[in-house]
């Protein structure tokens, strides 16, 4: 028997998207720190927009601050945001606490630390250019992230507008936002399960994790408030820095809206899953049907039993809670399954 959710191994909640006044949030990042702690999470990371910073200083033995920043990459050559037109935006975490660079810096993305007069704390990696944006540039830029050791991650690609083919073109991605929580609130649309379940079909070694990207406009408790609406579980080995960012970057964690997943084990083609109570469940394994199961109107499930068929071409297990809430592992393909 093999865990893909280990009910031995403690699960971790975090917010791996958000901003502060540093770029366009309206929170400091020791609010910020302050409001996710209260409300039960123990690791945040502040990704203010190409604005590299780390915040250790705030973090606690029971809470982690992961060091990252989210980069734009858009057609217009200046840089300028365009409503109706497509673009990138990509997390990047430093495996390093203390590594703030700023990869392939361009001067026309730094309207924040331009506003701050803040252009000199910038430590750039990469040859600093002119973004393009194009599939070769973009794949670049990636490359240049990870070589300076970042983790990184495609967001809101509902938001983004770009189609799926150029999204499955990207190499070196390691985690797709599955759900952001600040853009679902907006359109209902953000929820990226079906592009997730493609780029598994088409062998892409990509996890998938859930985000807020709060920039706090609106108070907690107001319904258009866009905190504490999607996040991530993680489940390191060791409760530090370095063990967090060796789970993600080994796919220790999973997606979620607000159902939680207790255990999932796979012994030979069985399936066994154990989670919160929800009212669908959902095995997807890269055909036409997945496995699932309903619950009857006014039940609820809190598990299930599957049977995985033998050309299977991986393992993804979905569920949804009577309040249209998701939750999502990642895709596990027949080698890690063996």
């Amino acid at each position: 028997m093999k865990y893909l959710i280990d009910p031995a191994k403690k699960q971790y909640k975090a917010n791996l998207h958000c901003h502060s006044v540093l770029s366009d949030g309206h929170k400091t990042p020791e609010e910020l720190k302050k409001m996710y702690k209260d409300a039960g999470y123990s690791i945040l990371a502040i990704t203010d927009h190409e604005r590299p910073t780390q915040h250790q200083a705030l973090a606690e033995k029971d809470f982690i601050m992961l060091t990252g920043y989210e980069c734009y990459i858009r057609p217009h050559p200046e840089g300028l945001y365009d409503p109706y037109a497509k673009e990138v935006h990509l997390n990047l975490f430093a495996k390093d606490p203390m590594n703030i660079k700023m990869i392939c810096f361009d001067d026309h993305y730094c309207r924040y630390l331009k506003r701050d007069n803040a252009l000199d704390t910038v430590v750039p990696a990469g040859q600093p250019e002119r973004r393009s944006f194009s599939a070769d540039y973009i794949n670049h830029y990636i490359r240049t992230a990870r070589e300076n050791g970042y983790l990184v991650t495609y967001n809101h690609p509902y938001w983004s507008m770009e189609e799926e083919k150029d999204i499955l073109s990207y190499e070196g991605i390691f985690s797709l936002e599955i759900c952001n929580y600040n853009s679902y609130l907006v359109n209902h649309l953000e929820y990226a399960g079906a592009l997730y379940d493609k780029m598994l079909c088409a062998g892409k070694r990509i996890f998938c994790h859930g985000v807020d990207d709060n920039h706090n406009v609106y108070p907690v408790g107001d319904p258009n408030c866009d905190s504490f609406g999607a996040f991530t579980v993680i489940m390191p080995d060791t409760f530090t820095y370095d063990g967090v960012m060796d789970a993600m970057e080994k796919g220790q964690m999973y997606a979620s809206m607000g159902p939680e997943f207790k255990e999932i084990s796979i012994d030979g083609n069985k399936l066994h899953i154990e989670c919160s109570e929800v009212s669908h469940i959902f095995a997807y394994v890269g055909s036409k049907k997945p496995c699932f199961l309903h619950a009857r109107p006014s039940e609820v499930l809190t598990g299930a039993d599957f049977e995985i068929h033998e050309n299977a071409r991986y393992v993804r297990i979905s569920v949804q809670d009577a309040q249209g809430r998701w939750a999502d592992t990642r895709g596990f393909f027949p080698d890690e399954l063996a």
